[in-house]
């Protein structure tokens, strides 16, 4: 999709002037507004993907779904659960977890410097970011080349924090998948690739609070279903994604289809739980989601003729007075639906 063109190009141009690699980026890059220097800096990076803004490209991707990124965000420290960090005090309400991995960037250090690797790993991780804050997400932590991201709060609906959970997560793996991997595969760059996990825990199964020491802590949820969305994300495929059945259960019959036990995939049943008590007879299943198929069913995406994804445009239709005074004519003749 042309919503990530922007960091493709910033990754591109750090690939274009490594000094180890020196293989040339053999897309046209005569529309970036920018000079192709060896030694494309960090310094260059940030000028090109800074911290509080979108890139064009996904900015008129936020506009066109009429959702717009909170860049007022602090690690740890979800907005509306903020005020425990200097408090005793735990508070239960729901929250949809989300562990977005990415992996295999370490075969980029074959190829090219550390300061390229860095860069292009961090233009990865801000789209991440800028995808998430789109759909309303508070990212709760960076690990590694990924991401820890709550959805939903106080002021917004269980099934509207899950719902954007999936849509965010769903155009971000089809950057990976599709744009992603056509560009590394021009350079020669063995797959990166996602691992998604996402799961939701209710009222009366998180509790938030303090966890660390003084500022070293951050406000965060002790659940069974945060731990599962991370223990799902082991599970999901390569640019997969893994939700619990909470989830499911948010998503309209419509959907009902795009979830398939883990164990089909697998042909293991033992893969069917995720957990397991079995004292209170309670069974927790894990699903692969197909987002691609979710995808293609938003509002806000099209498919052209070779199968590709894109933005669909609102189309305003204005009529001019003289586009109506050249219809007056027909009308006229169009008895009796004139006077």
């Amino acid at each position: 999709m042309n919503i990530y063109k922007d960091y493709l190009d910033t990754i591109k141009l750090a690939m274009s002037a490594d000094r180890k690699s020196g293989f040339p980026v053999t897309e046209d890059l005569s529309n970036f507004d920018g000079k192709i220097e060896k030694g494309f800096s960090y310094r260059d990076f940030i000028n090109k993907v800074p911290e509080t803004n979108l890139l064009p490209s996904l900015d008129d991707f936020s506009k066109e779904v009429g959702l717009q990124p909170d860049f007022n965000q602090r690690l740890g420290l979800h907005p509306d659960f903020a005020h425990l960090k200097q408090s005793d005090q735990t508070e239960n309400h729901y929250i949809a977890s989300v562990f977005i991995d990415i992996k295999g960037s370490t075969h980029l250090f074959r190829k090219y410097d550390p300061e390229t690797v860095l860069i292009i790993t961090n233009t990865i991780q801000r789209a991440a970011i800028h995808t998430c804050l789109i759909f309303k997400g508070y990212i709760h932590r960076l690990q590694g080349d990924g991401l820890f991201v709550y959805f939903g709060g106080k002021q917004i609906n269980m099934a509207t924090a899950v719902l954007h959970a999936l849509q965010a997560t769903s155009v971000f793996s089809y950057f990976v998948k599709h744009d992603l991997k056509n560009l590394f595969s021009e350079q020669g760059i063995d797959n990166i690739y996602t691992r998604i996990g996402i799961d939701l825990g209710f009222d009366d199964d998180v509790v938030w609070s303090k966890a660390g020491l003084g500022e070293i802590s951050e406000v965060t949820t002790c659940s069974l279903h945060t731990s599962l969305a991370s223990k799902m994300q082991s599970s999901a495929e390569s640019n997969g994604i893994v939700v619990g059945d909470h989830v499911k259960a948010q998503i309209n019959a419509d959907f009902q289809d795009l979830f398939k036990p883990v164990c089909h995939r697998t042909r293991n049943e033992n893969d069917r739980y995720i957990f397991r008590n079995i004292d209170d007879g309670f069974n927790y299943t894990q699903y692969d989601f197909d987002w691609l198929k979710f995808l293609k069913q938003q509002e806000f995406i099209f498919t052209d003729l070779d199968g590709n994804l894109g933005l669909k445009r609102k189309k305003q239709i204005v009529y001019s007075h003289q586009s109506i005074d050249r219809l007056i004519p027909i009308a006229k003749q169009s008895k009796p639906y004139s006077k």
